[in-house]
């Protein structure tokens, strides 16, 4: 008896062995490719609705005091009017402005411009 119980285990674990690995093959990989297909295209398609980031540019300028001063007076200007604005804002206002004149009105507009050395101070340290 003990042979055939041991052999019942035997055909017990075979069949179960056989079960897995029917399971196994009868395990269907599409929906899965189907999905991961699906998930890509939608990535695709929301990163296609995303507006293109502008590349930001750091650089550094010099003004004369008085130029300088009329940045803060339009800053104070346009938070009473109910417009919080930095200074960045306020030079790019400008330039658009300034591009929407005519060149007799930009020329204009750059000569009363004062010019300022190019670079940094000198240090004055001696």
């Amino acid at each position: 008896m003990n042979a055939k119980k041991s052999k019942s285990k035997n055909e017990a674990s075979q069949s179960t062995t056989n079960e897995v690995v029917i399971e196994e093959s009868t395990i269907n990989p599409e929906p899965e490719l189907i999905a991961e297909t699906i998930g890509s295209e939608e990535k695709a398609l929301t990163k296609k609705s995303k507006p293109q980031k502008t590349k930001v540019i750091r650089d550094s300028f010099s003004f004369p005091e008085h130029d300088y001063r009329k940045i803060s007076e339009l800053k104070k200007t346009c938070l009473a009017a109910g417009t919080h604005v930095k200074k960045s804002e306020i030079l790019r206002a400008g330039l658009y402005l300034l591009t929407q004149a005519n060149p007799d009105e930009l020329k204009k507009a750059i000569e009363n411009v004062e010019k300022v050395p190019t670079g940094r101070p000198s240090s004055a340290t001696e």
